[in-house]
């Protein structure tokens, strides 16, 4: 009987992103049917446990452009879908999703989140007063930071360098590494005089 290995999953209005967590995956096999249909197998481990998935995704999808990637430790797959748009489940059938399904939450972006090249996002606010839209968070502000310090105060006890006492450090290690260079410089043209000799 075979295993089902965990799959991640993430998604973008273009695109579905699969990973299968399997290390050593031996006898890899993938199909994608432009249904959305998707069958995968392989063996694992010494023993050579066998591994199944096969799913229905919840729309059709372009087999021609999506890819696959064996790892040594997961199988990834791009999945283009077929229409741009967010698909409210990975899988086409309905109710509580398997127990080897999970949310790929480090590749997950919200639908309302997409960077994308819409309509309106690439606008230019260069010379709008966002000010002037009274969205709250102006009034009652003072010299405090979001810890509570006073920032005024603080900067009294503030033990960074000022950039005339770093100019003055440069130039101090500058003059030392000089003199360090002067004193070995004579005693090397000795020894070299006296190989010469």
């Amino acid at each position: 009987m075979s295993r089902h290995p965990t799959i991640k999953w993430a998604q973008r209005s273009d695109t579905v992103y699969m990973t299968i967590d399997l290390p050593d995956a031996k006898d890899v096999n993938l199909k994608l049917e432009p249904e959305g249909k998707f069958f995968f197998s392989a063996t694992s481990g010494v023993d050579k446990i066998p591994y199944e998935i096969d799913i229905d995704l919840f729309d059709k999808v372009v087999v021609n452009e999506s890819k696959a990637s064996i790892g040594l430790r997961n199988i990834r797959y791009l999945v283009k879908k077929a229409e741009n748009k967010w698909w409210s489940r990975l899988l086409k059938q309905e109710g509580k999703s398997p127990v080897f399904l999970k949310v790929d939450w480090d590749k997950w972006v919200d639908e309302d989140e997409e960077p994308e090249n819409k309509v309106g996002t690439d606008m230019d606010f260069g010379d709008f007063d966002f000010s002037k839209l009274n969205m709250g968070g102006g009034e009652g502000l003072d010299d405090e930071d979001d810890d509570g310090i006073d920032v005024d105060k603080d900067e009294e006890n503030d033990d960074s360098d000022t950039e005339e006492e770093v100019e003055v450090e440069v130039a101090a290690e500058a003059k030392a590494e000089a003199e360090a260079e002067a004193e070995a410089a004579p005693a090397g043209g000795e020894a070299a005089a006296a190989t010469k000799a």
